[in-house]
């Protein structure tokens, strides 16, 4: 659990109405929506049952954003994810099929079932907002966000994403059980799929887009606190638990997450606090351990983020 106070009213609406559909997953729509804004992907590491496939649509229908998602399994082609040109006999060329990709929120389900060859399909996307086709670069309509998921504990047919495809999700993180009280509720609604699909949306593509741009432009951060991330971003990789630390992109996303807090706490500058907030979501994932060592990189980074001293 966070502390996290919205004073921005548009978040607090969107929240609102994920919630009405939505039991006992404020924290993970959180995340959901910082990834959303400041223009991130996001992993979801967890069991099968607790609601993965469910928080993407949800935000999809809540934000007024076009939804897609892929099925991960062995024989995946890169084509499925991405489109691919078809020959019409009648018109006597090809013609582009785009594939779900095409989309801005795209939901790959299971994303270690499918070959490396298929992940690196995703790798210009997430990094670029383009897909290159037979030589063609198109470009993919904001906001585009992947949403992924995978289960922690079956490893039988799956493939281990490589460290770069890691370092473009933003945020790394689990849903859990539900408490008591939100669970029983869960039980007493039943279904929700009807409720989610026909789900109101709060806000439009243009307006997501619109604060995407405020947050990059309009949200400041001091000397200090680009050291202050500096500083952080040294720490892990000069920690000797530590063997690859935080890259440039991950200090860079630090930065974007903790201007998107700053504007959802109503606010148009950084304080460290917004820094630390979802620090461990960001950078953990970021990590290798050192050679021989079995370190919860978790531990590690709360180490470090108590010892490099805020300014």
């Amino acid at each position: 659990m966070f502390n996290f106070e919205i004073k921005n009213n548009m978040i607090k609406a969107v929240m609102e109405r994920l919630e009405e559909v939505l039991h006992g997953k404020h924290g993970v729509l959180m995340r959901v929506l910082v990834c959303v804004f400041s223009g991130g992907h996001m992993l979801l590491e967890d069991v099968p049952g607790l609601g993965k496939t469910t928080v993407a649509v949800a935000a999809a229908r809540a934000l007024g954003l076009s939804f897609g998602r892929v099925q991960c399994t062995n024989d995946l082609l890169p084509t499925d994810v991405t489109g691919l040109n078809v020959f019409k006999a009648e018109r006597g060329e090809f013609q582009f099929h785009p594939g779900p990709i095409f989309n801005n929120i795209l939901l790959v389900d299971e994303i270690n079932r499918a070959t490396p060859k298929t992940q690196s399909a995703l790798l210009e996307a997430m990094g670029e907002e383009q897909v290159t086709i037979d030589g063609q670069t198109y470009k993919l309509v904001p906001p585009f966000m992947v949403i992924a998921t995978q289960n922690p504990i079956e490893h039988s047919g799956t493939f281990p994403l490589p460290e770069s495809q890691m370092d473009r999700f933003m945020m790394k993180a689990e849903i859990g059980y539900p408490d008591s009280d939100a669970e029983r509720e869960i039980l007493r609604a039943g279904s929700q799929k009807v409720s989610i699909e026909n789900l109101a949306s709060v806000l439009n593509r243009e307006q997501v887009v619109a604060c995407q741009n405020l947050i990059d432009k309009g949200i400041t951060a001091s000397e200090k606190i680009l050291d202050y991330i500096l500083t952080i971003a040294y720490a892990t990789r000069r920690h000797p638990m530590i063997e690859i630390g935080v890259s440039t992109r991950g200090a860079m996303v630090l930065l974007r997450c903790a201007k998107c807090v700053a504007w959802m706490r109503g606010r148009d500058y950084i304080v460290p606090e917004d820094v630390k907030l979802f620090a461990l979501d960001m950078l953990t994932h970021r990590l290798q351990p050192s050679s021989g060592l079995r370190s919860d990189m978790r531990a590690v980074i709360e180490a470090v983020l108590d010892e490099v001293p805020a300014p």
